[in-house]
């Protein structure tokens, strides 16, 4: 399954669980884990019938030996549960309507926790939440269609793809639940951007406010994809697992977390468990790697719950207030002032240390916290000069706002290294890079994030990787221009055929045309560039290939400059075209309109017969509209790759790290401590003033070309009420 299809398959559930909001009497908080628990059934049949034949193959072979074992057994081996005939998604997709369907999916879920491998798995499957859907007559035929909708899911469809399904779900429901939802899950670009950060390669990985396991899952999906890259890279393959180990106070989310890693195939242990209290998994010094989003600016920890845990208190403790508890009238609770620091602490301290770190190459953290934390005064400043001096800080990054589902609360991810090659902090400001998903929702692309990844790659003397990343987006961009090339040749042939009697219109068809043609020898500059890139991008051929690249993509920017300028000139010929087109309509309508009203009717024939002619005309302006719209789209997604090599190469020109105004600087302990400790982006990588290139001249241009394109805008917006008026009229005028 490619990833348009997977897109297109989630967009569909999405649509078939969403429409319980309308179908049925249930809130998203009421059906989401049902929905979560459907998906996983039907996980579970597809990695069923996957074994069965091999299951079935051993149980027959060893029927009436004394080897013999039950079918279960059996299946518990090759796949880790057993199936039983009620818990398959067929038994349930073919139940009478007669039949409770909400009690049998109860059943089917209590099978699957009865017959699996792990001893934990007990009571996490969601069961007796289906009741809600007796409720009312119509919830109960939602629930069949639901259960119809899932059954879309391909059969032969892998743990991975279920594995982005859920996720997608958890963010689907994150999103509808609001603060809520985002209790329980962290949006996986950012989650993806600190997972490129740390890059946990093997080992064990701590999340100790968990959620539903997000971390986990970008972690295991990094590995795949480094396996990838080291291919690329001629690195030795090495035997990549992680084990994850989970703490999350709230019971049901973390059963969520435990179906996320049964799902997606990740061993590990999650427990229901307060990390300020308990310690489950006894982890001071003990992790390889450590992510967490935990709740920010809590304010009601008492201090002898941590201060003689030293997990909390190795690099001191955030202590000044006294606060009374309304519970104990008699006496004065000590709080921690604000517990960010106690979850920094934590972090720190449950890292491998130093030696153990430097051994295994590992010893990294990722942790979100406000910006807040980043300047925090008093005892808090004492703990992050602590830590700055124990050269524990690898980097900070502030986030760009809107980027969680619970609050607008500007953030900054601290990045720990027990295995730092230097003394300095890397600072990087991302608040300017995000795509805008709706008016209250931003998150990264994938480019972004490697282009983010890259920053700290460099750092790190990886330029070769640097390189490796720029020839995979040029091989994207150009496999997305040749996808384009065989649909450009006859769209523009329509183009001319349409509009024919506009020489203006044909003329420019013409130039693009001949500017599409230009593209041939840039494709054979890129063979050639293919040709000679080597198998292993090795750091002896870093600067031979970085100005082979730099060489490369210039020769593409007249390109898609040409195509984007005459792009336009066409797309305004063919506005003026359809306004003076839109205008003929409305003139012979309301010629039509008079001829009847007048009972001509010779002349109503030709006013009608010359108005179905215009009406065929707007059609084919339309398609011809769209046409050029997916010429235009097909360019912006090929130079959408492009643009992020220039992004690189405009940064980084010589394929190292370099400190850049506005996006990144590399502090030194004293800069540091001129800052009085401040670990704040913005006090160090400065600001730049963006310009955008264009002379006077261009800018009244450019604006006049705004002001054109509203007119336009607010024409066609004054002829549509026309014709809907008009329409509305007839209807009425035929009723009466």
């Amino acid at each position: 399954m490619n990833i348009n299809e997977l897109k297109q398959l989630e967009d569909q559930l999405w649509s078939a669980a969403d429409s319980l909001r309308a179908n049925t009497d249930l809130k998203p908080n009421e059906y989401s884990t049902p929905v979560l628990g459907l998906i996983f059934l039907k996980f579970a049949d597809n990695k069923y019938g996957a074994a069965e034949e091999a299951i079935l193959k051993e149980f027959n072979e060893l029927k009436g030996t004394r080897r013999e074992k039950t079918l279960a057994e059996i299946a518990i081996k090759h796949c880790g549960f057993y199936l039983p005939d009620n818990a398959r998604y067929n038994y349930l997709l073919e139940l009478p309507e007669s039949e409770d369907l909400a009690s049998k999916i109860k059943e089917a879920m209590q099978a699957i926790e009865d017959h699996q491998g792990q001893e934990d798995f007990k009571d996490v499957l969601p069961k007796n939440d289906y009741q809600a859907f007796n409720r009312l007559p119509q919830s109960k035929q939602a629930l069949k269609g639901l259960v119809r909708s899932f059954s879309n899911i391909p059969s032969d469809a892998s743990g991975d793809v279920f594995g982005k399904i859920y996720e997608y779900f958890l963010g689907k429901f994150a999103l509808s639940e609001g603060q809520k939802g985002g209790e329980f899950f962290t949006p996986t670009s950012v989650v993806r951007l600190m997972v490129e950060m740390i890059e946990p390669y093997n080992g064990s990985v701590y999340d100790p406010a968990c959620g539903s396991g997000g971390m986990f899952v970008q972690s295991l999906q990094f590995v795949e994809r480094r396996k990838e890259l080291s291919k690329k890279l001629g690195e030795a393959e090495t035997n990549n697992s992680l084990f994850v180990y989970g703490q999350e106070k709230t019971l049901d989310t973390g059963k969520l977390a435990k179906m996320n890693l049964f799902v997606n195939g990740l061993k590990g242990d999650i427990r229901q468990a307060n990390s300020y209290a308990e310690d489950p998994f006894k982890g001071f010094e003990k992790f390889d790697y450590i992510m967490a989003n935990p709740p920010f600016n809590m304010d009601d920890v008492a201090l002898a719950t941590v201060e003689k845990d030293p997990r909390f208190n190795t690099y001191g403790l955030p202590r000044n207030k006294t606060k009374a508890k309304k519970a104990d009238d008699n006496a004065k609770t000590e709080t921690v002032p604000n517990a960010n620091y106690l979850w920094i602490n934590l972090f720190a301290t449950s890292l491998k240390n130093a030696e153990q770190a430097k051994l295994s190459n590992s010893g990294r953290a990722a942790l979100v916290m406000p910006n807040s934390a980043s300047d925090a005064r008093n005892s808090e400043a004492d703990i992050r000069q602590t830590l700055i001096k124990n050269n524990l800080i690898y980097g900070m990054l502030t986030l760009p706002s809107n980027m969680f589902y619970t609050v607008t609360l500007p953030a900054t991810l601290w990045f720990f290294d027990k295995n730092k090659k230097d003394d300095k902090i890397l600072f990087i400001d991302a608040r300017n890079i995000f795509r805008q998903i709706d008016r209250a929702h931003r998150d990264f692309t994938d480019e972004q994030i490697l282009n983010i990844a890259m920053i700290s790659k460099l750092h790190k003397g990886r330029n070769h990787e640097y390189i490796s990343l720029v020839d995979d987006y040029f091989r994207q961009g150009m496999a997305k221009l040749e996808a384009t090339v065989p649909h450009v040749e006859p769209s523009f042939k329509k183009l001319k055929e349409t509009l024919k009697d506009d020489v203006a219109i044909v003329q420019s068809v013409d130039t693009l045309n001949e500017h599409w043609h230009e593209l041939k020898p840039l494709q054979e500059s890129f063979d050639t560039y293919v040709k000679t890139f080597p198998q292993v991008v090795t750091k002896d051929l870093v600067n031979k290939l970085n100005e082979a690249q730099k060489t490369l993509r210039a020769s593409f920017t007249p390109f898609f400059k040409a195509i984007a300028d005459e792009a336009k000139v066409l797309d305004k010929a063919i506005r003026e075209k359809e306004k003076a087109h839109n205008e003929l309509v409305k003139q012979t309508r309301a010629e039509v309109a008079e001829a009847k009203a007048n009972d001509k009717k010779d002349l109503l024939k030709v006013k009608d017969a010359k108005l179905k002619v215009l009406n065929a005309l707007s059609a084919d302006i339309k398609d011809v509209k769209s046409l050029l719209a997916d010429i235009k789209a097909d360019r912006s997604e090929a130079e959408y790759f492009f643009n992020h090599i220039s992004w690189l190469q405009e940064r980084f020109p010589n394929a190292v790290y370099e400190d850049v105004t506005g996006l990144c600087k590399l502090a030194t302990p004293e800069e540091v401590k001129e800052q009085d400790y401040s670990l704040n982006a913005g006090r160090y990588v400065g600001v730049v003033i963006e310009e955008d290139g264009r002379t006077e001249e261009e800018f009244l241009d450019y604006l006049t070309s705004l002001n054109e394109d509203f007119k336009q805008l607010n024409e066609q917006a004054a002829t549509l009420e026309s014709v809907i008026s008009q329409n509305l009229n007839s209807i009425v005028s035929g009723a009466v």
